[in-house]
């Protein structure tokens, strides 16, 4: 779909009165986003079909974004069909990697985090899925076999080093986790933070929602530190930093493996193949770090 096409297509939705403005919004690389002003009000479009080598399903994106809706974590959904939906826009400012490390933004998007882990629950409703890691991490190998991808080479290392994150994790705690923690997916307004975009969301470790936000914008370690602190109340030990670093690492290597996918897949005008070779560098680099405690 061409940018005119997406907007062409966000103007014919059956929930506009007399829609003036449609332009196309900044970011989103796996869907199209489009700003609209319909009866002097401003909403988002976000347009995108299933993808199933991702385990993107819309209709769950749906329920999800309802619950952070009722939850206060997101904006207001106003409308959705099939391939479309409609959410209340919010005039914000996208958050980049530097600005987690300034230590009040830091607390602030770790106090969103716990909200997400502790509200969420009481607003879910039907069936809702579970977002394992390491069971994707698996299925990207098999699809990347299946497609013939460019990374088959490295793929036995890579699910052998993957077995050993998934050993070093351990025992979790369920909780309804975001999972797509880019800091361009939380907003910034005068008085709050808000999450969007729920593509990925569904029931994990709220490890791998802290250690990807940590990962995605370079967190140093005193920062880390703070996070953790500031989410469970009390200086990590040992086995939780453990636990924490080894999802970590599984978290940018699903990054990396995500990418390796769109590569073949996605049809979205993205360098993946820069972004794969990014991730899998900075995986490489991270767990390296990881491993070098062991000794």
């Amino acid at each position: 779909m061409t940018p005119q096409e997406a907007i062409d297509t966000a103007l014919s939705l059956s929930c506009w009165t007399a829609p003036i403005r449609a332009v196309p919004l900044d970011g989103g690389i796996t869907n199209h986003n489009i700003r609209v002003t319909d009866q002097g009000r401003d909403f988002v479009v976000r347009l995108g079909q299933d993808i199933p080598e991702h385990g993107i399903l819309r209709w769950h994106e749906l329920s999800l974004s309802r619950a952070a809706a009722a939850a206060g974590l997101s904006p207001d959904v106003y409308h959705a069909e099939p391939g479309a939906l409609v959410l209340d826009f919010i005039p914000s400012q996208a958050l980049g990697e530097d600005d987690l490390h300034d230590p009040a933004t830091l607390m602030a998007a770790t106090d969103l985090i716990t909200q997400l882990h502790r509200d969420m629950p009481k607003h879910l409703r039907g069936p809702i899925l579970s977002f394992w890691v390491f069971h994707i991490l698996r299925d990207y190998a098999a699809t990347l076999h299946a497609q013939g991808s460019r990374h088959i080479p490295a793929l036995p290392a890579l699910l052998e080093q993957a077995d050993m994150l998934e050993r070093a994790v351990g025992p979790v705690q369920l909780v309804p986790g975001h999972n797509d923690l880019l800091p361009a997916n939380i907003l910034r307004t005068p008085d709050r933070m808000w999450l969007i975009d729920w593509e990925y969301g569904g029931f994990n470790s709220p490890l791998f929602d802290l250690g990807g936000l940590a990962s995605n914008c370079a967190l140093e370690h005193d920062a880390e530190e703070a996070m953790l602190t500031r989410y469970y109340g009390h200086i990590p030990d040992a086995p939780l930093w453990r636990s924490y670093e080894a999802m970590k690492c599984a978290s940018l290597l699903r990054e990396t493996m995500w990418s390796m996918v769109s590569e073949q897949s996605s049809t979205l005008d993205f360098d993946y193949c820069e972004y794969t070779d990014k991730n899998l560098d900075r995986f490489r680099s991270t767990l390296a770090d990881f491993t070098s405690k062991d000794i």
